[in-house]
């Protein structure tokens, strides 16, 4: 038999800054809150421990427009919440131009607790000619009392 010890996917993937899109050079990034100490810019900044929360409680978007289409094959996302526990769900969706209507591609819910303060989502995808990207975040599945965050948000080719 033949063995092979491989590293986990979102282990050897986000170490390699070469794979992912220079957003802020391709895009322009609209949200729907942002708190001033936790600009949106932070999510997509390499380093460590920079993060986006909103300005408000409840439901939140984060919309890329990208200046020229783009083909998408990856995308990672990385919560994080060390506050409260609860349940958050989020949503990717796309659409070709701001003209068009997005059109849903995901949905995720998780629970944030004690043991689990870090949500890490790393998606194959085959979106071609992206011209807008949506992440819609509900912190808390309506309930209306948490402040969604996000610590990291990478898109590939």
């Amino acid at each position: 038999m033949r063995k092979i010890i491989a590293p986990t996917r979102s282990d050897e993937a986000v170490s390699d800054e070469s794979i992912w899109l220079d957003l802020s050079q391709i895009a322009q990034v609209e949200v729907t809150s942002e708190d001033s100490d936790h600009p949106i810019e932070g999510v997509f900044a390499v380093k460590d421990g920079t993060f986006w929360r909103a300005a408000a409680p409840g439901k939140q978007s984060i919309r890329l427009v990208f200046d020229e289409p783009q083909n998408i094959r990856r995308l990672y996302l990385r919560f994080e919440e060390a506050e409260c526990m609860r349940m958050q769900e989020f949503s990717v969706s796309w659409s070709r131009s701001s003209k068009e209507r997005v059109r849903e591609i995901l949905r995720q819910q998780w629970n944030f607790s004690r043991g689990a303060m870090i949500e890490v989502e790393d998606y194959e995808v085959v979106l071609n000619e992206v011209g807008v990207l949506e992440l819609n975040i509900d912190p808390d599945r309506g309930a209306g009392g948490a402040y969604a965050t996000l610590s990291s948000w990478r898109i590939a080719r």
